[in-house]
């Protein structure tokens, strides 16, 4: 058996395994822990495995653990760069990293023989992003990712939250909803003047920033937000953290709207 090992209680955790082992026929014992990535609400419950598993991560994983120094989550015992196929039980697993995205070291997890791709906190089917765009690193990397994704072959998707299984359709419709906000956000920076907000504030530069970026969001977030209401759930709960984390990035990693002019 293979875990992305969440955090939890020692024999919760067993009991969730035992569980899953006998729905799905297979051993109860746990060979194998693939990290997806170095966070503690995937991979917290690491420790509780002792050192009768093996650990399987990106390297940068390993370098990330080593630095955060947290024994709960022990370094992995493999690491690999790019590719590394395991074979477990009957079973083939394709792990790839193809490049920053959620994290330096998030990992495509390919179940070729199951149809199924694993890739971690960067689309939640049927779901809106977590508070600040999934608080992604790498926010170009991050909406680039699922057109990697889509370059896999799959039918069912694991997204690593909220307890859903994704399809292609699913995806799409998540490249739409983020698109979308893209669109806003470029439409909002050509329209919505700074001058008033920076008049009104003077020398207090902070509001002024503050109070122009807001206007942005709302001006960008606000027809997303009515598309989606009913399509993807908490679309008015994070759709405007996220709109202002892709608009942080379109300005400052994609130099977008940028008020100096050569």
């Amino acid at each position: 058996m293979l875990f992305d090992a969440p955090p939890s209680i020692g024999h919760n955790l067993q009991r969730a395994i035992d569980q899953i082992a006998a729905e799905n026929g297979v051993s109860n014992k746990v060979t194998h822990l693939v990290y997806s990535h170095h966070h503690a609400d995937h991979i917290g419950g690491s420790s509780l495995f002792g050192t009768d598993v093996l650990r399987i991560g990106q390297v940068q994983a390993k370098q990330l653990l080593a630095s955060e120094n947290d024994p709960a989550r022990p370094v992995p015992d493999v690491t690999f760069k790019t590719k590394h196929t395991l074979n477990v039980g009957g079973e083939r697993v394709n792990l790839a990293w193809h490049g920053t995205n959620h994290t330096p070291d998030n990992s495509y997890i390919h179940f070729p023989d199951h149809d199924t791709l694993m890739l971690v906190d960067i689309f939640l089917p049927r779901w809106v992003p977590f508070d600040s765009f999934n608080l992604n690193e790498d926010v170009p990397g991050s909406i680039a990712a699922p057109d990697t994704a889509m370059a896999y072959p799959w039918k069912h998707f694991i997204g690593g939250h909220m307890g859903r299984l994704g399809t292609r359709a699913d995806m799409v419709l998540y490249q739409q909803y983020v698109n979308d906000i893209i669109d806003g956000v470029k439409k909002a920076l050509a329209t919505v003047d700074p001058t008033p907000f920076f008049a009104k504030y003077g020398n207090n530069v902070w509001a002024a920033a503050q109070q122009y970026l807001a206007a942005v969001v709302a001006y960008a977030s606000g027809p997303v937000i009515k598309k989606y209401l009913g399509v993807l759930a908490a679309a008015d709960v994070y759709t405007a953290s996220t709109t202002f984390a892709i608009l942080e990035s379109i300005r400052l990693d994609l130099g977008f709207g940028s008020q100096v002019h050569p």
